[in-house]
């Protein structure tokens, strides 16, 4: 439940991080960040919301009184999805399926996400490093799957720097611009819903299609028998 509060409400809570760690909060965000992208089991973590709210935050009288600096987010972010994108793709090279099926660790990886970052990886190819970056969950499997295919690690980081620089760059620029807009204050939350709903948008369109191919699969073998 708090982690759905911490996103719902998560421009209220930078705010609170804010005046409680002032400059601090660069470390703290750029943690989440990293782990939510580097950790392959926190695919939960906020991020396209986390950097909107935090270039909305900085652009604050609070903000601006702690010394918050939305480029000095844009910097952060784009460092953190970096180190995070490497470090989950090195996690797929050494460990791979190992980890899936680990008795521990595997409980907090869910076969089914493997599954549909591995079809997207290969319906994108080296285009699903960049497009992957701008929806949940998958941009957390994207780099894990791609370590375990063998993808080369030079091509990764390339496609890895284009995709973190612009995801950086535009959530925490239009948060700066657009979050202390007074309807949008107001109306923070339905925003961030839309948000997450906007950009897990293809990979439900991709779950929907795939339960209709199965069953459709399905009816068509019962016919057979």
């Amino acid at each position: 439940m708090f982690l759905i509060d911490f996103i719902l409400h998560i421009d209220a809570h930078i705010a609170s991080l804010v005046t409680q760690f002032g400059p601090w909060t660069y470390l703290i965000l750029f943690a989440i960040i990293f782990i939510e992208t580097g950790v392959v089991i926190m695919p939960f973590l906020p991020g396209d919301s986390l950097l909107f709210a935090a270039g909305a935050v900085a652009a604050t009288s609070a903000g601006i009184a702690a010394g918050l600096n939305h480029w000095v987010f844009m910097v952060l972010f784009f460092i953190a999805a970096v180190a995070g994108d490497s470090l989950n793709f090195w996690i797929g090279r050494t460990g791979g399926y190992r980890l899936v099926k680990h008795p521990v660790i595997g409980r907090f990886i869910k076969e089914n996400h493997i599954r549909e970052a591995e079809g997207f990886f290969e319906k994108h190819g080296a285009m699903a490093i960049i497009i992957g970056r701008y929806m949940p969950i998958v941009r957390t499997f994207v780099p894990f799957v791609a370590g375990i295919s063998q993808f080369p690690f030079v091509h990764f980081l390339r496609n890895t720097v284009i995709a973190a620089f612009s995801w950086s760059f535009i959530a925490t620029g239009a948060g700066y611009m657009f979050g202390n807009i007074p309807f949008v204050k107001r109306h923070f939350s339905v925003i961030i819903i839309g948000i997450a709903l906007v950009t897990l948008l293809p990979t439900i369109i991709g779950v929907i299609r795939s339960l209709v191919i199965n069953h459709r699969t399905k009816k068509i073998d019962q016919s057979k028998k």
